[in-house]
């Protein structure tokens, strides 16, 4: 069964606070077993356009990834992050070939 990923890019307006989203989304991300990647670190935009923080976390399947960004624990995290930065966030089925 192929993974599923969380891509994400994001412009944080209030740094302050990022860190109260990330407590918040902890408990979500641990209960569905998501796999940080790449979360922030240097990057080079080669085409398109870019924002400042990227993040691509790794789920067992499509399925577990959807159903931690609809779970209530990650709506409540959510609603903090869409506060304080602009986001791009896109699900993804992986690759099994």
């Amino acid at each position: 069964m192929p993974k599923g990923y969380w891509i994400a890019r994001v412009e944080v307006r209030d740094p302050d606070r990022y860190g109260e989203y990330v407590e918040t989304a902890r408990p979500a991300f641990e209960e569905y077993g998501a796999r940080f990647l790449v979360r922030g670190g240097a990057f080079e935009q080669l085409e398109g356009d870019a924002r400042p923080r990227n993040i691509v976390i790794e789920f067992e399947s499509i399925e577990k990834a959807r159903a931690c960004y609809e779970s209530p624990q990650y709506r409540k995290a959510a609603a903090i992050r869409q506060a304080i930065a602009d986001a791009d966030i896109i699900l993804v089925e992986g690759y099994d070939g």
